[in-house]
């Protein structure tokens, strides 16, 4: 007897088939083998003339879906097929969660068997797991089916109506999304806050003391028996002191003051007190709090982590990372102990086995946390793994062994002093017991903050004592805004607000950085102009499906169709279909909505208006009856922009570029200039003779008021030559390219070689003898000093056996394959993209690259090359920015 079994990647079909007996044979689906159309092209003709075939769904009879096979697809389905003919029983083993019991119901559905056919689910590839799934085996979970269904249909249903009338009112390109306006908008809130936020001043003193030659230190806290003002007293709104607040506010003149009359008086303590706390650990990971953590402490992204923990599931070293339930089974719990006990000794372990419940109304998406698989776990020595599959393994690993650690003890202690009419307090922290402290301890979201089991140790301080003040200084503050969101934050807050799925956090940050809606400096997402622009339209027009509450409802609405409690055609009719359906709200507004209103963006702190045009956002002001615009860089965000950077672009625009002087040789002007990719010099003034003059962009830093005439002339006569190699007799150039400066050894036909210069290089200066020393290092790839690695590994092209994986560049995601590379198209994902469509898009771009036609012009006896295709490159470069 032979069994086919599916899963869905070729990776975990290779694990799985080490645990299954012979006459088993295992095939990759690679994902969804159908899906709703994803253009015009994949619409079936029979359906091209109804009025709602662009959705891809029947909005007019039961919202049925029209699922189509691919493209790229189609070889997969009928290699499933041949597969299937000789097979006795089939056996559906995708995930457990509900895309992957809609994965096994979409293959019921094309490959319609004739056989037996078992629906097989599992949290962890492990031979017992795989065996003891083998044995008890269930039918397909419709309800399942069908909340995955809905919720397919309608983020379809959201983004296929809005987003089209977000292309006619604001810029072609943007998109809106159920989960993803929502997170949009939490960004733009939190940057509205931080640019109303008013700041506010204020002063006090911190000492450094000394008991018995130990130092500690003491801060401010009451003058005259007042409370001293703190960051917390003052309104975000005026940055003044809140109404109601009795504090003291020292300015800096009243804190000096102060200082000189306490110096040299008497410091005692009035007062200590100890207690005793203690700390739990915290709950294995979820699919959100591993997004978190991993950010916090790793740095890794939200789409990374989900990317290498997927990795790290179906090569067999984890178990199931889709998950918001923080149970852990009897077998893993005692795996868990018995780790602690070997390695920390029994004095570490818990009493009494820990289990943790799952706070999440919603938490049915799977059994267990993410922990380490199997009845043993492996420590992360053991695993074999590298780099950063190493460091999120032993991530999962401690977080999992802590949860069975025995609680930490620590003893909190504050101590009161007084010197005159000023009271002090110091505080310190002792750990009596480590506990789970020794495996693990939780990140911050600010990198600043202490780590938590660091102790802060006092002297043996008893009230009575007289310290000595060894120093004491004044402190200057200035109140914070609210921090803006982190992709760990961000997370925290969606989940926290029950919008959307942990499992699709990941995608969704991706999506608003690669739309343009955020981007990314230290960690902080901040939102574009774009954004501003739409989500304004969204909160004016469509504030139900902007709202947190309302899109956590749809949640559990979705939670409650998994569970069979609600209904998914009657959701969907009330949804979409009616008189407050979204079509009708959309066709009443599309006529309401002014364009020129919402390409606007009104800043309370500037006098201009900015729009969101054709080619990005730029600066609108009226100069008499005059209407002046001008282009705002691409890096520039509305918290970047202040009136001296808009009369900076206006009076570029209407006086003529800044002259920074004139060229010593040619005698030409150089201006400096500030264009949509940031500031650059130029020779001479672009003219019908002149069409395009020479230009360099400014080094990554370098501020416009330094510029100079001799780094403008050595910017424009870039690249440099430095010298010849001495063993090669090649140039070697020193040059400014896209990725910033760097040298670069040029062989001619053997190719070229490049080193980015570092930071204490100056491509102005750099010397030909550490041009040598930098070329003599190994090749790094952009990125933490490594070679850039790949979001997604396809598979193998089939004509030479090179790899073909998706990478994330400048301009969004793409495939690769050799030299060639090809973006991703509209509606296509990390999590989508198959080797089969992979292979499509590179086929394409390769022959758009082959498709010249060569032109000889006689006179000159000169060959060139003109293309006869239209490349998309340009355009999706111009939407991106």
């Amino acid at each position: 007897m032979s069994t086919l079994v599916i899963v869905e990647s070729p990776t975990k079909a290779r694990t799985i088939r080490n645990y299954l007996p012979q006459g088993y044979q295992v095939e990759a689906s690679m994902g969804h083998v159908r899906d709703l159309p994803a253009s015009a092209d994949e619409i079936p003709a029979s359906y091209k003339d109804k009025d709602w075939a662009n959705l891809g769904v029947n909005v007019e009879n039961g919202f049925e879906p029209i699922y189509v096979i691919p493209k790229g697809k189609k070889k997969v389905v009928q290699g499933l097929k041949s597969a299937l003919k000789s097979a006795d029983e089939l056996i559906l083993a995708t995930d457990e969660d509900r895309e992957g019991e809609s994965i096994s119901w979409h293959l019921l559905q094309l490959l319609k068997p004739k056989v037996p056919i078992k629906r097989m689910v599992f949290h962890e590839i492990t031979r017992e797991a795989i065996q003891k799934s083998l044995k008890n085996c269930r039918e397909i979970d419709e309800n399942l089916v069908h909340a995955q269904e809905t919720r397919r249909i309608l983020d379809r249903l959201y983004g296929y109506t809005l987003s089209p009338l977000l292309w006619k009112k604001i810029a072609w390109g943007l998109s809106a999304g159920r989960v993803q306006s929502v997170a949009v908008r939490l960004l733009v809130q939190r940057e509205r806050d931080r640019l109303a936020f008013q700041s506010g001043g204020y002063w006090d003193l911190k000492a450094l003391l000394e008991k018995e030659k130990s130092p500690f230190e003491a801060k401010l806290i009451t003058l005259g028996g007042k409370k001293i003002a703190t960051g917390s007293d003052f309104d975000p709104n005026t940055g003044k002191i809140a109404q109601g607040r009795k504090v003291v506010l020292l300015n800096e003149q009243e804190a000096n003051t102060l200082k000189e009359r306490l110096d040299g008086k008497t410091w005692t303590v009035t007062k200590k007190e100890e207690k005793a706390t203690t700390r739990k650990p915290y709950p294995p990971f979820t699919t959100s709090t591993l997004q978190q953590e991993s950010n916090r402490k790793l740095g890794i992204s939200a789409r990374d982590t989900m990317r290498i923990a997927q990795k790290l599931y179906e090569e067999g070293y984890i178990t199931y990372m889709r998950t918001d339930s923080v149970h852990l089974s009897d077998e893993a719990i005692k795996a868990a102990r018995s780790c602690v006990q070997e390695k920390y000794g029994k004095e570490y372990l818990s009493p009494k086995p820990r289990q943790y419940t799952t706070k999440s109304k919603g938490a049915q998406e799977a059994h267990e946390a993410i922990r380490p698989a199997g009845n043993r776990f492996r420590t992360p020595q053991e695993t074999g793994l590298s780099g950063q599959e190493f460091a999120l393994y032993d991530l999962i690993w401690k977080r999992t062994v802590a949860c069975q650690m025995a609680n930490a003890k620590l003893t909190q202690i504050s101590v009161l002093l007084d010197v005159e009419d000023a009271g002090f307090r110091s505080s310190g922290k002792r750990i009596d017991f480590p506990g789970f402290f020794r495996a693990y301890v939780e990140g911050s979201d600010d990198p600043d903050a202490a780590i938590e089991n660091q102790e802060v140790i006092l002297p043996p301080l008893q009230e009575g004592d007289h310290p000595d003040c060894k120093e004491l200084d004044v402190l200057g503050h200035e109140t914070q805004p609210p921090a803006r969101y982190t992709e760990a934050s961000l997370v925290k807050m969606l989940e926290g607000e029950g919008v959307g799925r942990p499992s699709t956090y990941a995608s969704i940050i991706g999506t608003i950085r690669d739309r343009g809606y955020a981007q990314m400096r230290s960690k902080a997402l901040v939102p574009t102009f774009t954004a501003f622009a739409v989500v304004s339209l969204l909160e004016q027009h469509f504030p139900d499906l902007v709202d947190t509450k309302f899109t956590s409802k749809m949640e559990q609405t979705l939670d409650e169709i998994a569970t069979g409690e609600a209904q998914w055609v009657p959701y969907l009719q009330k949804f979409y279909s009616g008189e407050e359906g979204l079509d009708t709200q959309v066709k009443v507004r599309v006529d309401q909505i002014d364009p020129g209103v919402a390409k606007a963006i009104n800043l309370d702190n500037l006098d201009a208006t900015v729009k969101i045009g054709k080619f990005g956002p730029y600066v609108e002001v009226l100069q008499g009856e005059e209407k002046i615009t001008a282009s705002i860089p691409a890096d520039l965000t509305p918290s970047d922009l202040d009136p001296e950077q808009v009369n900076k672009l206006l009076k570029q625009k209407t006086e003529g570029p800044e002259k920074v002087g004139l060229h010593p040789e040619t005698g030409e002007a150089i201006y400096l200039l500030i264009g949509s990719y940031g500031p650059y010099v130029q020779l001479g003034e672009a003219s019908e003779e002149n069409k395009k003059p020479k230009r360099a962009s400014l080094p990554k830093g370098t501020k416009v008021e330094d510029v100079t005439i001799e780094m403008a002339v050595g910017l424009l006569a870039l690249p440099r030559l430095l010298g010849t190699h001495p063993e090669t007799g090649a140039k070697i150039k020193a040059s400014l390219g896209r990725f910033g400066p760097y040298v670069v050894h040029d062989q001619g036909k053997e190719g070229k070689d490049y080193r980015s210069l570092k930071k204490e290089d100056d491509v102005l200066t750099v010397t030909l003898e550490r041009a040598l020393e930098l070329l003599a290092q190994p090749k790094k790839g952009r990125g933490g000093g490594r070679a850039k690695k790949p979001l997604k590994e396809l598979g193998v092209h089939p004509e030479d056996q090179e790899a073909v994986n998706v990478y994330e560049g400048p301009y969004g995601i793409y495939v690769k394959h050799g030299k060639v590379n090809a973006g991703l198209p509209e509606g296509e994902t990390v999590e989508t993209i198959t080797l089969e469509k992979a292979l499509e898009l590179l086929a394409a771009k390769a022959s758009t690259k082959k498709k010249t036609t060569r032109k000889t012009t006689s006179k000159t006896k000169k060959t060139t090359t003109k293309r006869t295709t239209k490349s998309k490159t340009s355009t999706a470069k111009k939407t991106d920015a």
